[in-house]
């Protein structure tokens, strides 16, 4: 099959950083999907595995968020069928969707929004999984049991950030602040549903202070060890923060008086470690799906580069690098 990948680490730049090759067919175990790839969205971690991991064996495929069309099952799949629209974030550990074909465990797939086209599609499952879990398992938040509490997102805008504001409102009752820069950036946490928003490159003690609110929850979405003395002067005792980025180094020490609560959230966690409950991100894209069909949650995709080539992924990878896209840059590949 036809697939693109990088053969070695480096800046996106650099002539040969990905390369289109022929790939072996993916060979499916008992819980696989075999899916015809028929869209894709760019993330911050195509770009991290891009530049930090070294092939071993040939080209990396990247890409982790797809949809497509079931062609074949393992023998033990029971929630999929030959013919089904899916989409899913794939697994870290194994190949990605720059490629005509992917396996990938049912379990942690779910079946496509019937509203959307297959590229638009692909643009929500990772940040959709990321934002629930943050919300559902981190900071273990029951559904519609949160009034006059609050999250601070830093790094509203981005994909995360974008599900993120929605699921908040939608469905915990947290009055959602979040943070962005710029008027475009401002204008759509606003239309994501943000009560509040504030400048990440301003005084965020000082903001809040000028609100009348203290957030008991923050997710830290970039730039943590910009803004974690911040965080921990905003949150009250017991306040929890989340991060999802890869700071080199956080002295945490000092939240310790508040006995703040500081987790990671990796969405990749349950396929990586194969976790009992791994099918939980079946269930949740299931919701996900049926929440973005009956308008519940609107798209965060803001712009669909194109049909998938060499050359439109590397300029994907560039603008994901840039640091200012807004919501998801999704691709088709047919």
């Amino acid at each position: 099959m036809k697939a693109i990948g990088y053969p070695k680490t480096g800046p996106i730049t650099d002539p040969d950083s990905l390369i289109e090759f022929e790939a072996p067919e993916p060979t499916l175990g008992p819980r696989d999907l075999l899916v015809e790839v028929r869209g894709i969205s760019l993330n911050p971690v195509d770009t991290k595995v891009r530049v930090r991991a070294e092939p071993k064996d040939g080209p990396v495929i990247l890409g982790f968020d797809a949809s497509g069309v079931v062609k074949e099952i393992g023998s033990k799949v029971a929630k999929f069928k030959v013919g089904d629209e899916v989409f899913y974030a794939g697994d870290i550990t194994r190949p990605g969707s720059n490629a005509e074909l992917q396996a990938v465990d049912e379990r942690i797939v779910g079946k496509k929004p019937q509203s959307m086209d297959f590229a638009e599609a692909a643009g929500h499952p990772l940040t959709s999984i990321t934002a629930w879990e943050i919300l559902f398992d981190s900071f273990k938040l029951t559904e519609g049991g949160h009034q006059g509490e609050s999250l601070l997102i830093i790094g509203g805008a981005g994909g995360v950030g974008s599900v993120l504001i929605q699921l908040a409102k939608k469905l915990t009752g947290l009055t959602v602040i979040a943070t962005a820069s710029r008027p475009d950036t401002n204008d759509w946490v606003k239309k994501m549903g943000a009560d509040h928003v504030i400048n990440h490159h301003e005084s965020l003690v000082d903001q809040l202070k000028d609100h009348n609110l203290q957030p008991r929850y923050v997710a830290a979405l970039t730039a943590t060890d910009q803004h974690l003395n911040s965080i921990i002067e905003l949150l009250p005792p017991r306040g929890h923060v989340t991060f999802i980025d890869d700071p080199p180094g956080l002295d945490i020490k000092f939240g310790k008086q508040k006995s703040i609560t500081f987790s990671w959230e990796f969405m990749f966690t349950r396929s990586m470690f194969q976790t009992d409950d791994i099918e939980k991100q079946h269930e949740l894209l299931t919701r996900v799906s049926q929440m973005l069909d009956d308008g519940t949650l609107i798209s965060t995709v803001t712009s669909n580069l194109g049909t998938m080539s060499v050359e439109l992924l590397k300029e994907a990878h560039a603008l994901q690098e840039s640091g200012t896209v807004i919501g998801k840059n999704v691709l088709s590949t047919m």
